[in-house]
């Protein structure tokens, strides 16, 4: 508490020579999980509580369960109500302005300062600001926040619970600079302030460097402009805004353009969640979910289906990434029982207004979004009855056209797409703004508004040759697309073969293994392959890009399964972090480093038929050796093909198992450019521990269970038991498992295909433990 105090009374001090103060308000709140309406007064005992720091996720620590109102679909883990509270100690000042910022809070927030409500925010992805000056008094202060996730399901995918991203503090004198009231675009700076008594104010703008680099993915520059309140010479106020300059067209005939060269975009979604950490914000797991996708080639991130953590923008500016900033799932038309249609109506204008306004500084942000699949594109869609599941499944089976847009006539559901582009356009003009679409006919009732700058579609490849025809003169992307479905380790032969989950949307789907191929053979019934889609972005000039669902596996939506599957198994990387097998595709198309990535591991039943994959670059041809004998050598084709020997992307063979040794080797010219091997793995003997990621605060530890040679063991489910020592703590535990009930908060994992994961918190020895196999520890420095 001391320490908290000395920061504000620092603040005020400072603000007596004019300078804005802004800190942080994320330590030493107070929880609990529980409601009345005494939890709001300022006097209110709460020593009883639990004590924790913000941003939280009050879900992500509870057990799975077919019970949970969130259904599979929302990750089958607990809602409820949760107050937190914590006392500020202020020092007032007679010329001031205080005002209380949250990032986000999932969902239902109410805000009390010394007892007085301050407001309600329904959408749990907005960030919002409140003016606390009349309710703050010299002294200690109480901060009370009410979150409702009592009502579900209300989400397609996994939420999480509480105050789940940054809190701050912010003080400035009577004149100031409104909230995001900085507007940065082509070099000029617009300002909106507060200038309660008509004072004369000089506005200065102070640029970090001169000159105008150009930032881009390959050379993400960025600038800082520093700007300024003056009166009679006086600074009264200042906001620090990171920006960049980028010129970027969307032709459509060909394609996007960046400061003058043709590129695609080639992008991913990406939910919020962060895996075993939950929805809680934490910089360190979201730097090293960016840093895996920009190494694998990935250029463009798309925030599905909801504003996204400004954390996260800020690090697309730096690390160099095209941002898809999107504002809903869903209209006035629900998609699940609970969900933000109920307040679509009064809040929809005040929340993506607010997104627009916050996000539109970033140089990485060049694309803005409506919404998401949502049910308007039709006439009379209600999905009430539905469960999430079925209504996941039925928004992409398509309709009929007597749900479709009447020739000549421009329908409410047209008329209000027009009245949200326009929101977005009122506060930003720079960028396009689209939608993305799961009903890919011209008389889609968002398209028929005319109002839309790019035609985005979900899915729907096979339609997109008939863009220019259906769409003429308005550029193309492929918003969202892929939806193939694998599970890391598992593969399902023959690997030539096309296995769809479900075969129709109405049929349901089961499987007793609960896996999905990490061949690139298995996807959903309104989607495709991996390699079927790069093919038709690849090849068609005005398509834009694509937005692959998705980059990472993520906690919720578990097609084509039901409970006990309760994450995703359409990402690119599974939920603990480890790639697929897919991942090692993209980055021999996406990046110019060498790739060669043989596949799958080699313990399989004597005499049994085995496909093996190798994606490859930089090489005329590959060849495989199993035990030193030769299977002949492979060439990619010119184009996808479902063939085993080959296609544009992978070349395969199907062998004879016998334990041992595969080799591939990789040629150009004739010349070896490559060699990888892999071992039929003995018996389970010990833990191999590798520091996969260290960031500022937190570490991501693999542990594979190995043979004695290293090799890992494929097949190994062994219990790891983890403890901590010299100061480190361990915060979650994964593995990678779409179907597994272990919580994520533990100290305990079982391998999943050999491998696990566990996140540990500060400098210390880690140490790895399983019945029957050799110990192993590691010391993060």
């Amino acid at each position: 508490m001391k320490k908290r105090t000395f920061l504000l009374i620092f603040a005020c001090i400072s603000l007596l020579v004019g300078a804005r103060q802004r800190v942080s308000l994320d330590r030493d709140w107070r929880f609990t999980l529980a409601d009345s309406a005494s939890f709001a007064l300022s006097d209110y005992n709460d020593s009883h509580w639990r004590r924790l720091n913000v941003p939280h996720d009050w879900a992500i620590e509870g057990d799975f369960h077919a019970n949970n109102k969130s259904g599979a679909s929302g990750g089958a883990l607990p809602g409820g109500v949760g107050w937190y509270r914590r006392n500020v100690n202020i020092r007032r000042l007679t010329n001031e302005k205080l005002f209380l910022s949250f990032d986000g809070v999932y969902m239902n927030s109410t805000v009390y300062v010394n007892g007085h409500k301050l407001g309600f925010r329904p959408y749990g992805y907005s960030s919002f600001e409140y003016d606390i000056t009349p309710f703050v008094h010299d002294g200690n202060n109480s901060i009370a926040v009410r979150v409702d996730n009592s009502d579900q399901p209300n989400s397609r995918w996994y939420s999480g619970c509480g105050i789940y991203r940054h809190v701050w503090l912010t003080r400035t004198y009577p004149v100031h600079i409104r909230h995001w009231g900085v507007y940065i675009r082509d070099g000029k700076v617009e300002v909106a302030y507060e200038n309660p008594k008509k004072e004369k104010v000089t506005v200065r703008n102070i640029w970090s460097e001169k000159g105008k680099q150009l930032w881009s993915p390959d050379n993400p520059k960025t600038y800082k402009v520093r700007t300024q309140l003056l009166i009679k010479g006086k600074v009264v106020d200042e906001v620090e805004t990171v920006t960049g300059f980028r010129r970027f067209r969307f032709d459509a005939k060909t394609g996007f353009w960046l400061n003058g060269k043709n590129m695609k975009l080639n992008g991913v979604c990406l939910h919020h969640d962060l895996g075993c950490l939950g929805a809680a914000l934490n910089e360190d797991a979201l730097h090293r979910q960016l840093t895996k996708l920009k190494q694998m080639g990935c250029n463009a991130i798309r925030c599905s289906h909801n504003p996204p953590a400004p954390e996260l923008l800020a690090m697309c500016d730096t690390m160099g990434f095209i941002v898809m900033d999107e504002s809903f799932d869903m209209w006035k038309r629900r998609k699940t029982k609970n969900d933000y249609a109920r307040f679509f109506d009064t809040w929809a204008e005040r929340d993506l207004s607010d997104m627009v306004l916050r996000d539109r500084n970033h140089p990485s942000v060049l694309i803005w979004s409506i919404g998401n699949e949502v049910l308007e594109q039709w006439s009379g869609t209600e999905v009430d009855t539905l469960s999430a599941e079925q209504a996941n499944l039925i928004l992409n089976a398509g309709r009929d056209t007597s749900m479709l847009a009447k020739k000549g006539e421009l329908s409410f559901n047209s008329l209000l797409t027009k009245r949200l582009v326009d929101i977005v356009h009122r506060y930003d003009t720079s960028r396009p703004v689209t939608a993305g679409c799961n009903e890919p006919s011209p008389d889609n009732h968002l398209f028929r508004s005319g109002a839309l700058d790019i035609i985005g579609f979900n899915y729907h490849h096979q339609w997109a040759k008939d863009v220019p025809k259906n769409f003429p003169n308005k550029p193309f992307l492929f918003t969202e697309s892929v939806s193939a479905l694998q599970s890391r380790g598992c593969y399902k032969m023959p690997s030539d073969s096309i296995y769809q989950a479900p075969r129709a949307w109405w049929e349901p789907y089961t499987d007793p293994t609960m896996e999905c191929s990490a061949y690139d053979n298995m996807h959903t019934s309104w989607s495709c392959t991996h390699e079927a889609m790069w093919e038709a972005v690849k090849h068609t000039p005005y398509v834009t890009g694509q937005f692959i669902w998705t980059g990472w596996d993520y906690i919720g939506e578990p097609t084509p399964y039901d409970f006990p599957a309760r994450s995703s198994y359409f990402g690119i990387i599974d939920l603990a972090g480890f790639p697929k097998d897919i991942y090692y595709m993209y980055q021999s198309e996406w990046t110019s480093r060498p790739v060669l990535h043989l596949f799958p591991h080699w313990n399989w039943l004597d005499g049994q038929e085995i496909d093996l994959w190798c994606y490859y670059n930089n090489a005329d041809e590959v060849e495989l050796f199993v035990n030193g004998r030769s299977q002949g050598t492979r060439r990619k084709t010119a184009r996808a093909t479902a063939s085993l020997s080959g296609s544009a992307y992978h070349v395969g063979w199907r062998v004879r198992y016998e334990p041992g040794e595969i080799k591939v080797v990789a040629r150009q010219a004739g010349k070896v450019v490559g060699e990888q091997t892999r071992h039929t793995a003995g018996q389970p003997s010990t833990l191999r521990l590798n520091i996969d990621y260290r960031g500022r605060d937190l570490s991501f530890v693999f542990v594979d269970v190995c043979d004695d040679q290293g090799t890992i063991c494929p097949h190994s489910d062994d219990q790891v038991f983890f403890t901590a020592a010299d100061g480190l703590e361990i915060v979650a535990v994964d593995n990678g498992c779409p179907f597994s009930m272990e919580r994520f908060k533990d100290d305990k994992r079982r391998a999943y295909h050999g491998r696990c994961m566990v996140v540990v918190r500060g400098k210390g020895t880690l140490t790895a433990r399983s019945y029957g196999l050799k110990p192993q520890n590691i010391t993060i420095q």
